[in-house]
């Protein structure tokens, strides 16, 4: 404990020592680890946009990707077959679609089902892209493709163009993808 020494008026070595410890545990960190500083304001707003961009963009990717290949795959989408892949309930299926028609990426067809437009087909195939590279890269460093699938999931909405592109090429100098 840090104790201020009146008589000498100072406070003791050992005791400044035992004080900077307990600092440093309690901010989670060991003693001489270096911690990276902050980046200035305008990186840092720069790089919680584009979290927050990630975020926005990534339930709509996944809706218009599981739409294009729940089409290739059975020939039509239902809110049910939607709900049930996404873990959703049927009324959270149909406020996202509702959202995705007023964007412009799908047509609602009464008793018919659900349709990409072109703009939506283009987004899907984007976002299909993206997730191949990102589980390709996965794979190339030794995660197994089970693993690899589940995790490019979340990741592929989250890394800059630039980044995909670094992984691609990692992954094509080993063979993968």
């Amino acid at each position: 404990m840090l104790v201020y020494n009146k008589a000498a008026s100072s406070y003791d070595d050992e005791d400044l020592l035992e004080e900077e410890a307990i600092m440093n545990r309690r901010a989670g960190q060991k003693k001489n680890e270096k911690v990276m500083p902050l980046p200035n304001i305008e990186e840092h707003v720069e790089g919680f946009r584009q979290v927050r961009e990630a975020h926005r963009r990534e339930l709509i990717d996944d809706y218009v990707e599981l739409i294009s290949d729940l089409i290739h795959e059975v020939g039509e989408v239902r809110q049910v077959d939607m709900a049930a892949r996404l873990g959703v309930s049927q009324p959270t299926v149909a406020k996202m679609l509702k959202r995705l028609a007023q964007a412009g990426l799908i047509e609602q067809i009464p008793w018919r089902g659900v349709f990409l437009t072109p703009e939506g087909e283009k987004l899907a195939q984007q976002s299909r892209e993206r997730h191949r590279i990102v589980e390709n890269f996965f794979i190339a460093l030794g995660i197994s493709a089970e693993t690899a699938r589940i995790d490019a999931e979340g990741v592929e909405h989250h890394v800059s163009e630039e980044t995909l592109e670094i992984f691609r090429q990692f992954s094509a100098e080993r063979g993968i993808g």
